[in-house]
């Protein structure tokens, strides 16, 4: 037995009970990892509010992770035990101290990579890949919009897209996020409490609108989104912090022949030759300074709840890292 998260109803923060859980031998074509930093992510504050449905209840949260692999099933050439691996996404179950997992989700570590680092970056920076360099591609010259700009996600935009020769345009809630935001590679920061964005972007970009939005907040932001984009434009909906947005008819595209998706990463890493470019690109992007992971705060695994409370009270910036 070894301690983990268990979610027996949805709910608040309240319902992630610490307790004792059953991990099993690792089966064919399964590895046993002992977990050193685990990902907090808000795709699990989905799960826990029943947004998002686990395949069964109760369920232990949590996707994404970096440790040390224990264990190695039968007919498996490809990990040995001591191996440092890190993962991201399906199976969800990365809140315990350590989880099966099947050795064709996983990724190697490189050792010049911290794993505290590793695991604040896995998932947040292979969404950042997926959205910047495949979902839109992000050019030189384009123009983008990216909402919650310093958050996980968010951050690893504004400097991908920097670096990609983009001009940045984010929105944030406070001047502390503000000035992360620039050092992030934002070269407009809008303060969306005291200013209309739709209004500010317009300003910025003297009323041509931009070639992208990356909107990871959702109800709030919807349509102000929608109203930023230029013709042919690209609405990039991949979160819902502020909840779900309401629903739209098609025609309101027709204006502007705009361009709607609502992407996952899952379906972007669906085979094993995307997923290890996709995170190579991300740990080559961090070892050459392109990409700093910003690990704001860390928190027992047995804290989860604290952790949770304060992320969807957008108290937290940048990466949360649990540590089992």
């Amino acid at each position: 037995m070894v301690k983990g998260i268990r979610v027996y109803e949805h709910g608040g923060p309240e319902v992630l009970k610490w307790e004792d859980v059953e991990v099993g031998e690792p089966k064919e074509g399964e590895i046993r990892v002992k977990n050193k930093a685990i990902g907090l992510n808000f795709i699990d504050v989905y799960f826990r509010k029943g947004v998002y449905k686990p395949a069964s209840m109760p369920f232990t949260p949590g996707m994404e992770a970096v440790g040390e692999v224990v264990a190695v099933g039968s007919g498996l050439t490809g990990r040995m035990i001591g191996d440092l691996v890190a993962y991201a996404g399906n199976p969800m179950g990365a809140y315990a101290e350590e989880q099966i997992l099947p050795a064709d989700k996983v990724v190697p570590v490189p050792s010049s990579i911290d794993p505290i680092v590793a695991a604040s970056i896995m998932l947040k920076g292979m969404t950042a890949q997926f959205l910047l360099r495949r979902c839109f591609k992000v050019e030189p010259g384009h123009t983008i919009l990216v909402h919650a700009a310093a958050g996980g996600v968010g951050s690893l935009l504004c400097q991908w897209a920097n670096a990609l020769g983009a001009t940045v345009i984010g929105t944030v809630s406070t001047n502390e996020k503000a000035a992360q935001a620039k050092e992030d590679g934002c070269h407009h920061v809008i303060m969306y409490k005291n200013e209309d964005f739709v209004s500010r972007v317009n300003d910025i970009t003297s009323g041509k609108g931009v070639n992208v939005v990356y909107d990871s907040v959702g109800k709030d932001t919807f349509k102000g989104s929608l109203a930023c984009l230029k013709s042919r434009g690209y609405m990039v909906s991949f979160g819902q912090s502020s909840g779900s947005p309401d629903p739209i008819p098609l025609s309101d595209l027709a204006p502007k022949s705009l361009f709607l998706t609502r992407p996952s990463m899952m379906h972007y890493n669906e085979t094993r030759d995307e997923l290890l470019e996709c995170a190579g690109e991300v740990f080559a992007n961090v070892t050459s300074g392109i990409l700093k992971a910003r690990v704001n705060h860390k928190y027992p695994l047995s804290r989860v709840a604290d952790a949770h409370a304060d992320l969807e009270n957008r108290i937290t910036s940048g990466s949360v890292v649990l540590l089992p």
